[in-house]
């Protein structure tokens, strides 16, 4: 579930779990939702060298939420490198900035909904699953 990640990534995630942004705050709310459907997500959840902002094992799929800084041409690549990297353990990244979560929480919402059924299998999901 961790994919090797090391003890000092779990001390800092302890610190940014009691710092998140204001759009995390406001995407935890709902992702906490997911758990009666068999999807529990983790805040700021350790996977080898990277932090996820939120992390569902049952599906592996990290939500990451992004401020301002990954509007550089620096981040962007880093960001690709580090979904590269993600994806080769068979995890799923999708991303959406701040400003979505913030000013479209609704759409957020659904598109994620849409994710967690096209990823699940029939198997998976449990009576109620997220539909709807």
């Amino acid at each position: 579930m961790y994919f090797g990640a090391k003890p000092v990534l779990f001390r800092l995630t302890e610190k940014m779990r009691k710092n998140p942004t204001e759009a995390e705050q406001m995407l935890w709310k709902h992702l906490k939702k997911f758990r009666s459907t068999g999807f529990i997500f983790r805040r700021q959840h350790p996977v080898d060298f990277y932090i996820a902002d939120f992390y569902c094992h049952k599906l592996k799929l990290v939500i990451e939420v992004d401020g301002e800084i990954h509007d550089t041409e620096e981040t962007r690549v880093d960001d690709d490198g580090r979904t590269g990297h993600l994806e080769h353990f068979g995890i799923k990244v999708i991303r959406f900035t701040n400003e979505e979560v913030l000013e479209n929480e609704d759409l957020v919402i659904s598109q994620i909904r849409r994710y967690l059924n096209e990823l699940a299998s029939p198997a998976l999901l449990e009576p109620g699953d997220v539909r709807g």
